[in-house]
């Protein structure tokens, strides 16, 4: 770890023998023409997207749809990946307005965030009306845009609404990155749910919540899915997400999703 200053640079900590980079850099926030361990960001997200396509083809079938969309903007490079897969056609019916809050889920409060979600994204009427939709986005942590979305979406008229998710359910608050500004852990979509289901003795059992092949991990996207009001919900795979980055695994951190370090 080096801390880089106009006047030159200072380690803060040597390198380890293990590597251990985050999975997040190529799946979110990792720039696009970014490359790391041999592996460019837009074309993981790519990649990713067509992993995500074919295991769904495999297992359940593509659903019926007009167009694949991304939630902008790193959702957008999963759902090409997801469209040419799955060979259905690619729309925006959403558009990202910029002069915002880079992050929509970075302000700490609630309402801020809702409010800065709900401005990020100008729609496409023509796109949205009378039209079967799948939405791929980066990933759910705290679902903050995702009600109003659906909501909204419907309301201009949308046949129907499945949404992705290119990672799978975040189960831990990062222990290492402050990406994110999450005070507690109940603050993430997923383990809200499993406290709902179960209560404490649900928490128990997040590695079975997070593995969708899993009962738990069906009620996981059941309630999830009917929460939010969408026609299907699908969560990428771990195994599937780290098909798509293909480095060596053991290089990996998979902690915000399954608590190993």
């Amino acid at each position: 770890i080096v801390n880089i200053t106009a006047d030159g640079y200072e380690t803060l900590a040597p390198a380890g023998e293990d590597m251990k980079i985050c999975a997040f850099l190529w799946t979110y926030y990792g720039y696009p023409t970014s490359t790391y361990e041999g592996m460019n960001v837009e074309v993981m997200r790519y990649r990713n997207g067509a992993v995500m396509a074919r295991d769904e083809a495999e297992q359940v079938g593509i659903p019926e749809l007009d167009y694949v969309a991304g939630i902008p903007d790193s959702g957008t490079p999963h759902a090409i990946g997801y469209s040419t897969e799955s060979k259905t056609a690619f729309g925006r019916p959403f558009i990202k307005y910029t002069p915002t809050w880079q992050r929509s889920f970075m302000p700490e409060n609630q309402d801020v965030r809702n409010k800065v979600a709900k401005l990020k994204q100008i729609s496409v009427p023509e796109l949205i009306k009378d039209k079967e939709l799948l939405f791929v986005d980066d990933s759910i942590v705290r679902g903050t845009q995702l009600r109003e979305t659906v909501e909204f979406l419907y309301g201009s008229g949308a046949k129907a609404v499945h949404m992705r998710s290119a990672c799978p359910p975040i189960m831990f608050n990062c222990k290492y990155l402050n990406f994110s500004s999450n005070k507690s852990e109940m603050d993430l979509i997923a383990r809200r749910v499993v406290q709902q289901l179960e209560g404490d003795e649900g928490q128990q059992h997040l590695e079975e919540y997070a593995d969708a092949s899993t009962e738990r991990g069906k009620c996981l996207l059941k309630t999830i899915c009917e929460d939010m009001g969408f026609d299907s919900l699908r969560y990428q795979s771990l195994e599937g997400m780290i098909e798509a980055i293909g480095i060596d695994p053991s290089k990996i951190c998979t902690y915000c999703w399954n608590g190993k370090e």
